[in-house]
């Protein structure tokens, strides 16, 4: 695989020494990065990326040293992990938490094997630079290398060019602001959409900042309004564009495509999108645009992009550009470097680009943070001057004085940040666990709260008082299992009942049962079966509807508390219940969540459908016969529904319990957070915050050992990445 040489053979034939000693020669660290590979501390990829770098330096007869083999390998380890780079600087000053190896805490490593600090203990960062500059692996960038190593950073040449894009891609757009021929015009649309008046309004502001630059990004917590914001922002910018065309212009609108990562962030943004454009006093704007500019219907980036099968090119690049003036992506914080460099390369050199999302969630899957990376300033603005003076003048707004900056970036004038929540008050507990998991002090006043009922929207769930049994071993295994059940209304405070919201009754809580009883209940009659397929479909998107007001968030995936143990114990539970027939393979009711692209069905790596029998299949005698399908909302946000043969779905699993990365993008009315029984490198503030914001109106904190919870609390995670630099 990596080549002929006899060199490279002789690197994977010398066996690691026992006992165990640091590596000298590029041999011995490929030997013992083998044994790391058996005990699946790396990828065996890591291992053969790193084979492949000693073997290009071999060939160009040169001697590869230890640490290049080491570094390589190690550069790909971070990749794997969500980084973008490798810092040489940190490795140096914080070696363990910088690799995490093994995966599950450097703390059960073997006696006899080493720590990832005893590998580079006493090496300088000078030292591994100038190890890496004599090879002819490492370039700047300007060469043909595998490795690129800018400053202190080491890259896989792939991703350094993808942060590099990105970055110019940025500067061109702030270097070009949007030239507006009348900002009366925005002022006047402002203050029809949000009325006036001088105390700050966020989402004014917001608007105001972004209908000013070719490039912007409005972050907020869940409930800030940023659907709403963005809606505004796109009729105030058609009600200028139509106010502003000449006679003669064949169409007064800007072209605007809305996108989000996955199928469901789109589906729910098409949801809320047309809800909020129905609410726009159109009438009242100038150049009075009609309801048809403002689009509400969101695709996919790689739909809108145009996927090619087996390829991580797209259609839509620099030499076929995307037809349009403005793209808005929602939920950015998912995107990907890789993605986002191709979003640019496809973007018009002079199209607007809208970024949303909250920058204090989880990052993305794959490598990079960028939304992160680009809001590390936002919580303090940093404006300069002339910006607050300018947005002063259109939004009509004080800003306050903490928020300008005469040193402020090129790049924070173009991020505005969203400070009011509208759907969570001081007086809702998952509005104040996550605002204190982002400040990353759960103090114990705030928990014992949590656990005596003290917040109306949060239930805590753990074993009997004075128990120290895990929540696993409780008598048979009831107490997570019934939670999935039923949802357990009677653990919050008056059973969930009599709840207001804005004036609005708020359902009590539920759990999986809900959903099935209406697979059971509200069936079609059979009748309907050909003549009547909307009625299919209705049922279909109630029962998807319903199936979102409950779901089992987990950090792991195995154990006892992770996905894996989870799913088998519910699914045991609402069989014991008689909801659901079996446990295994297809049934009635079984939830589903696709966990690979399928290009050819549509279907793509997050999508969540329900298995349901319709009658659409004959006998002999011509008479309906249940078969089994599995009901997807479309993925272009149009509310439709796609019924697929259970036989045609290949990378999928049960979805009662799903992992707190998967549910990015979703909202669920209740959101059950398993917080495990022990510490590993996922559990961090990030995770926690984000598991408790994908609730809505009710959430379950399902915890074991408080200690775990709190410690989790503390602990951030910042992923390697040099892209706020290269904007600095």
């Amino acid at each position: 695989m990596i080549g002929e040489s006899g060199y490279i053979q002789d690197l994977f034939d010398t066996p690691p020494a026992e006992p165990p000693t640091v590596p000298q020669t590029a041999a011995e660290a490929l030997a013992l990065m083998d044994d790391w590979v058996e005990r699946d501390w790396i990828r065996a990829l890591d291992h053969a990326f790193a084979a492949f770098v000693c073997n290009i330096v071999g060939e160009q007869g040169e001697q590869p040293s230890h640490m290049l083999a080491l570094l390589a390998a190690m550069v790909s380890h971070q990749v794997g992990r969500g980084h973008v780079c490798l810092d040489i600087r940190h490795l140096c000053r914080d070696t363990e938490p910088t690799l995490v190896l093994p995966s599950e805490g450097v703390a059960s490593l073997p006696a006899d094997c080493l720590r990832p600090s005893d590998l580079f203990s006493g090496i300088s960062p000078d030292e591994l630079i100038a190890d890496l500059g004599r090879s002819c692996a490492v370039g700047n960038g300007g060469q043909a290398t595998p490795l690129v190593l800018d400053g202190t950073r080491l890259y896989l040449r792939r991703f350094w060019r993808y942060e590099q894009a990105i970055a110019a891609g940025i500067r061109d757009r702030l270097e070009n602001p949007v030239e507006l021929d009348d900002a009366g015009l925005l002022a006047q649309a402002l203050n029809a959409l949000f009325g006036t008046g001088p105390e700050p309004d966020y989402q004014k502001i917001a608007c105001a900042l972004a209908a000013r630059n070719s490039f912007s990004v409005i972050t907020g917590g869940p409930g800030t309004g940023k659907t709403t914001t963005v809606v505004n922002l796109l009729a105030a910018l058609q009600s200028v564009a139509c106010e502003s065309a000449g006679a003669g212009d064949a169409s007064p609108y800007l072209r605007i495509r809305l996108s989000a990562p996955t199928g469901k962030a789109a589906a729910r943004l098409s949801e809320s999108i047309g809800g909020a454009v129905e609410r726009l006093p159109l009438a009242e704007l100038p150049g009075r645009p009609d309801k048809s500019a403002i689009p509400t219907q969101v695709t996919t980036l790689h739909r809108l992009l145009g996927s090619r099968p087996g390829s991580r090119r797209f259609r839509h690049d620099q030499d076929n550009p995307l037809p349009l003036d403005i793209l808005v992506i929602d939920e950015a914080s998912m995107v990907d470097v890789d993605l986002m460099a191709s979003v640019f390369a496809a973007l018009p050199a002079r199209a607007r680009l809208i970024m949303l999302g909250d920058k204090d969630q989880l990052a993305s899957v794959d490598a990079g943070a960028v939304l992160g990376e680009l809001c590390q300033r936002a919580e303090a603005a940093h404006y300069l001057p002339a910006t607050a003076r300018w947005l002063e003048s259109v939004s009509g707004c004080r800003l306050p004085a903490e928020l300008t900056d005469p040193q402020g970036l090129p790049l924070d004038q173009a991020v505005a940040m969203l400070r009011k929540s509208y759907r969570f008050d001081e007086h809702s507990g998952i509005g104040v666990l996550a605002a204190a998991t982002n400040a990353g002090k759960l103090d114990r006043e705030l928990i014992n709260r949590c656990r005596q009922q003290g917040f109306e929207d949060v239930a805590w769930v753990a074993p009997a008082s004075g128990s120290v049994r895990p929540l696993a071993s409780e008598p048979g295994t009831a107490l997570l299992a019934d939670h999935g059940l039923t949802g357990s209304p009677e653990r919050f405070r008056n059973s969930g009942e009599g709840r207001r919201i804005n004036d609005v009754s708020v359902a009590p809580p539920v759990g999986y049962g809900h959903y099935l009883r209406l697979i059971r209940d509200g069936r079609p009659v059979l009748a309907a079966a050909t003549e009547e397929r909307e009625r299919w479909d209705a049922w279909a998107t109630d029962v998807l509807e319903a199936f979102n007001h409950f779901k089992v968030l987990c950090a792991l995936r195995q154990g006892p508390f992770g996905v894996e143990g989870l799913n088998r114990e519910i699914a045991g539970r609402l069989r014991q219940a008689g909801l659901i027939d079996r446990t295994e393979g297809w049934y009635n009711g079984r939830p589903v969540l696709i966990t690979g692209n399928d290009y050819n069905l549509g279907l793509m790596n997050g999508d969540i459908g329900v298995t349901l029998s319709v009658p659409w299949d004959r006998d002999d005698s011509n008479k309906p016969v249940g078969t089994l399908r599995v009901a997807f909302p479309s993925s272009d946000g149009s509310g439709t529904i796609r019924w697929i043969s259970p036989s045609r779905l290949q990378s999928l699993e049960t979805v009662y319990a799903m992992t707190v990365h998967k549910s990015q993008g979703s909202e669920f009315t209740h959101a059950c957070l398993v917080i495990p029984d022990r510490l590993t490198p996922v559990l961090t503030r990030e995770l926690v915050y984000t598991g408790i914001t994908r609730a809505r109106h009710w959430l379950s904190l399902v915890v074991s050992q408080e200690g775990v919870l709190k410690e989790a609390v503390g602990r951030g995670v910042v992923r390697a990445s040099g892209l706020a630099r290269l904007l600095a």
